[in-house]
């Protein structure tokens, strides 16, 4: 039994349990529900050591108490939900800086993304692999979930942007973790505390397994799929970085107080090219053929999400700052277009180009119209003339999940298939198979994503207040993730595993593997007090039993 009073009498920060809070925290932005006891918000790191010491020095007595660390709350499959303590990191933790001189910011876990860009942007500098929800996340999350997002293609995801971690571990004490050599690694090892006991058990597990770890890396340009052990140990570089354990973990291994990353000067000119496409059967060619050209983005969304921003467009263009009338108008061009091809274009894909010289920019945009003509691929490119122009489309892109959200009558946002990544090239072939399974089961999606990456997010729409419809859900995902895995992808390219895709995990790398994730968690972890059923020990039982019904 969790005693808020005993809680409040050793951390400074805010300790509610009431009914309401309780409530607030017990959703995400997944389908899943799970009402914590209690909510820490803590003041600073010694708060977060202190009610760590207190879980562990309890554990044996209460084995269901755990604790979970939250930020923003905007995760999509239910990874900062618990039914023991949820910490509130967001509330008080969340100083930044930024280092223009070095190009690194130091964060806390709480710090929204929002309030670090303008801080960015004063000098110039951008942090890559911000994700569309940018304006909802929050820099904890986006570490622990190793996010990614539209710039994913040219820069990588979270984890080749963290420098170095602070966490605090399961003895209570706070640590940094960053890339060290072998020599470092072995001065480590003779440390007589917990880190240099996990230095030593992470060492000798990684290099007694160090071909089967490497080889179980998914072949695809992003995943967030268990822990990234092939990242940690490189024999032929001569380093060991636990921090890529940490990033990407979602706060299963410790909690996150600090961390360092690294910045990047954003270029000066953009270009954009927004490619029309009547069905899907042309677009492995197309980003093949345009990938060299180094695109900074190549992002996707179907004809299921035009309708949708078509039909509310005047919401849309409210959150660009336009009228309804103006914000109209940029869209001749489109209509033209789509009376070309006879029909509403099936996909839109869209092509941005970053760089600082001006003269390069204008070519690679002018070289992807005269490669879709050479080609003779069928689609058509339109070359967007102005920055007003472009934003117009990165608005209906980034606002379509919203729209769904808030906007769909009589049925809500599912996300349970969102997230899967395959090679561009077996596309074709996965998408009929993917969207027939859905049909299967009279489940209609919107369908947008990262073009480039062969990373889509299928986003259905479902009735969960009837219980039939709750049911499916399982019942896909299995077949769902089995098709994924089939076609050489991974089941979770960005957005983490949490309740959503653990149960999932072992199907994906096999059993050995798996049970190298499980040795993972005992050693950081071997009281098993941070965020129990996330990466391992996830069952289909528990994901049954929490999808929402409202």
């Amino acid at each position: 039994m969790i005693r808020p009073e005993a809680i409040r009498a050793i951390v400074k920060g805010d300790v509610r349990s009431d009914d309401a809070t309780r409530k607030t925290f017990s959703r995400d932005t997944s389908l899943f529900e799970v009402k914590p006891a209690v909510i820490v918000s803590p003041k600073d790191a010694e708060d977060v050591k202190r009610l760590v010491s207190y879980v562990s020095e309890r554990k044996e007595d209460e084995p269901a108490l755990s604790i979970t660390a939250r930020a923003a709350g905007s995760d999509m499959t239910g990874g900062p939900l618990n039914e023991s303590i949820i910490l509130d990191v967001t509330t008080h933790m969340n100083a930044r800086s930024v280092d223009a001189v070095s190009r690194t910011a130091v964060v806390q876990p709480g710090v929204f993304f929002r309030d670090l860009e303008p801080l960015l942007d004063a000098h110039n500098l951008m942090l890559p692999p911000f994700p569309a929800s940018k304006g909802l996340a929050a820099l904890g999350g986006m570490i622990m979930n190793n996010c990614a997002g539209e710039k994913t293609l040219r820069y990588g995801q979270m984890r080749k942007w963290v420098n170095e971690v602070t966490m605090v571990l399961a003895d209570g004490n706070e640590r940094t973790f960053k890339k060290i050599s072998i020599a470092e690694l072995e001065e480590k090892k003779k440390q007589r505390d917990f880190e240099g006991l996990i230095y030593t058990k992470m060492h000798d597990m990684l290099e007694s397994k160090y071909d089967l770890i490497k080889a179980a890396k998914p072949k695809t340009s992003k995943n967030s799929c268990g822990y990234a052990l092939w990242d940690v140990y490189d024999r032929e570089a001569g380093t060991f970085d636990l921090t890529q354990l940490f990033v990407g973990s979602q706060g299963t291994l410790g909690m996150m107080t600090q961390a360092v990353v690294r910045l990047e000067p954003i270029k000066k000119h953009e270009r954009l090219v927004a490619l029309f496409f009547p069905s899907w059967v042309a677009l492995p060619d197309v980003v093949n053929a345009l990938l060299p050209l180094s695109p900074e983005c190549m992002e996707a969304f179907d004809d299921a999400t035009i309708t949708l921003g078509i039909r509310f467009m005047p919401d849309v263009a409210k959150k660009a700052g336009e009228s309804f009338f103006r914000f109209a108008s940029r869209f001749i061009p489109e209509a033209l277009i789509g009376i070309r091809m006879m029909r509403m274009p099936k996909l839109i894909v869209l092509v941005q180009f970053a760089e600082d010289d001006e003269k390069e920019a204008d070519r690679k945009a002018r070289e992807v119209v005269e490669i879709v003509k050479r080609e003779k691929f069928k689609c058509f490119a339109r070359i967007s003339p102005s920055k007003a122009d472009a934003d117009k489309y990165w608005t209906m892109r980034r606002e379509s999940f919203n729209l769904l959200r808030s906007k769909v009558k009589g049925k809500r946002t599912a996300p349970f298939v969102e997230d899967f990544c395959v090679p561009p090239t077996r596309i074709p072939e996965f998408l009929p198979k993917a969207i027939a399974l859905l049909d299967e089961h009279d489940i209609r999606a919107n369908i947008t994503g990262h073009a480039g990456n062969g990373n889509y997010h299928i986003i259905p729409l479902m009735d969960l207040s009837d219980p039939r419809e709750r049911d499916k859900i399982a019942d896909v995902a299995v077949k769902f993730n089995a098709l994924v895995i089939a076609h050489g992808g991974t089941i979770t390219a960005e957005h983490n595993d949490g309740i959503l895709r653990t149960p999932f995990v072992e199907s994906m790398y096999g059993k050995e593997v798996y049970d190298l994730f499980e040795q993972t968690k005992d050693i950081l972890d071997p009281l098993g007090i941070f965020n129990p059923g996330k990466k391992v020990g996830g069952t289909l039982e528990f994901l049954k039993d929490h999808v929402v019904s409202s």
